[in-house]
């Protein structure tokens, strides 16, 4: 077996009455992510470094934004699918890590939450970690959230 490293990269803009699901964690926040899914970027991020690991295709191949069946999508049911994916592949994941962007809400009171939940849906270990822009950006002035995510999988020769 040989070793692949993939990026994935995801942001959704705020929105008010739309509940706010990050890294598979719902968290109590007066505006959530705005998507054809549950807007979760972490989750997105993620499934697209697995993707590009494993060699796959890019998230919107796997689920098209204007497609019904994906209308509401948990991350979880993402991140499950992509797994099926890389399983007809070959290739498992071996470790993720996530980078959220944003100035709200805190992500220090939910990492832990986010970490566990992450490794138990992709079955490796998750770390997560939190930045801000300093008020720069569409994510400095609160109007959205994004992530990087990074994945190491393991992939046959």
């Amino acid at each position: 077996m040989g070793m692949r490293v993939g990026l994935g990269v995801d942001a959704h803009a705020l929105e008010e009455g739309v509940p706010l699901v990050l890294g598979l964690v719902p968290i109590d926040h007066p505006r959530g992510l705005a998507g054809h899914s549950d807007g979760d970027v972490v989750a997105h991020a993620v499934c697209d470094a697995l993707l590009a690991a494993s060699g796959g295709p890019d998230i919107g191949v796997l689920f098209p934004s204007g497609a019904e069946e994906w209308r509401g999508v948990t991350g979880a049911a993402m991140i499950a699918h992509v797994l099926e994916w890389m399983r007809g592949e070959g290739a498992q994941p071996v470790n993720v890590h996530a980078v959220i962007v944003c100035e709200q809400p805190r992500i220090g009171p939910h990492r832990a939450a986010m970490q566990e939940a992450l490794t138990r849906a992709v079955g490796a270990p998750a770390s997560v970690h939190a930045t801000t822009t300093d008020s720069m950006g569409f994510t400095g002035r609160g109007e959205g959230i994004a992530c990087q995510a990074v994945a190491l999988v393991e992939v046959p020769e």
